[in-house]
């Protein structure tokens, strides 16, 4: 299957109203497909000392940052890095360039719009039927990587700088994927180089999220709780509005995001390769009243014709707990169905 499987004629989504547009409108009351009466029944975390684990990239030569690291992929599924080596230019002027994208009129942003069957492009990813829950967020969807595969008729023009912007963003991404599995293997016990070999021709996207205020923000989402289908996910916080929160004992604890950091998460594909030793987790966006959040992540994805499956090293010892199958299949099952938890992965256990 070409590298362009990613999103092409797989995951198209239904065409909805433009959430920006219908927040400027500044309604008392919100249309019913946005409310969820769940979400005030669900627990939140108040406790401030639960916080997701801060890995410090200087020090993971060292044994003791290692085994933090090992921990926080196997408990928490969730890590805040810090001293990243991405450099902080690329990281602001990609802030800047989002910010700039979102600010445009809603005519200039629709000219790089998803079309049918695509996930690409501006607009909502994955709404699958007219009756379906909306999640309170617009966003730009983009493919960088693999090169040969960018389909640039989504990628905009306007701001003048965006392309050159998000080139740099993901090649710096790109990097840090490749040390983070390395690293990642080194934990679970299996050849560094085997496991990042699959990375060197990442499928990588990245998704430019925008939350407009809300005001009945207490009965929506911004985004549906979800683990990640992709490896790793890379997450950058574009403005001071916090959102992310991750389940954690059947509560959902807010994430507050440290500056500077990057917040990483496993994602689906880890937990099957680890054979379950690394959790994804289930999280989820609220939205503020008052004020809109903007956030940019970034998904990795072993390159095309992987198998999926847990690593031939890790089920030497323990009988496999998950299907393999190819990288092109497990997408396929992931973009036939909106966003549900941890379905996904309860469909490919053993």
């Amino acid at each position: 299957m070409d590298t362009k499987v990613e999103s092409r004629g797989m995951g198209g989504s239904l065409p909805v109203e433009n959430v920006q547009a219908l927040a400027s409108k500044n309604l008392k009351h919100i249309p019913s497909r946005y409310i969820r009466p769940e979400v005030e029944l669900d627990l939140v975390s108040i406790d401030e000392s639960l916080q997701v684990p801060v890995i410090d990239m200087c020090k993971l030569d060292h044994h003791d940052e290692l085994k933090k690291l090992h921990i926080a992929c196997k408990h928490w599924g969730f890590f805040q890095l810090i001293n990243h080596r991405v450099a902080d230019e690329v990281i602001e002027k990609m802030k800047i360039d989002t910010q700039e994208f979102f600010k445009l009129p809603l005519e200039e942003k629709t000219k790089c719009a998803q079309i049918p069957n695509e996930i690409e492009g501006y607009g909502q990813t994955l709404v699958m039927s007219k009756d379906q829950k909306l999640d309170w967020n617009d966003m730009l969807v983009l493919y960088p990587l693999p090169v040969p595969s960018r389909n640039m008729k989504f990628w905009p023009t306007n701001p003048p700088s965006f392309r050159a912007t998000l080139e740099k963003y993901s090649m710096e991404l790109h990097k840090l994927v490749i040390q983070l599995v390395k690293l990642i293997a080194q934990n679970l016990k299996t050849d560094p180089e085997t496991l990042s070999s699959y990375f060197e021709d990442v499928i990588q996207g990245i998704r430019m999220n925008y939350y407009p205020p809300c005001a009945e923000a207490s009965k929506v989402l911004g985004a549906s709780p979800h683990s990640d289908a992709r490896a790793l996910t890379i997450l950058l916080q574009v403005n001071e509005v916090e959102g992310l929160q991750i389940k954690k004992n059947e509560k959902w604890v807010p994430v507050k995001p440290i500056p500077g950091a990057l917040i990483v998460n496993i994602g689906d594909m880890i937990e099957i390769m680890s054979n379950g030793e690394y959790k994804s987790i289930e999280h989820r966006a609220v939205v503020n009243q008052e004020k809109e959040r903007l956030s940019i992540a970034a998904f990795h994805s072993p390159k095309k014709g992987t198998q999926i499956g847990p690593l031939p090293d890790i089920v030497k010892k323990n009988k496999a707990l998950y299907k393999t199958m190819p990288l092109e299949e497990f997408l396929t099952l992931r973009l036939s169905r909106k966003v549900n938890g941890k379905l996904l992965l309860d469909q490919v256990k053993l």
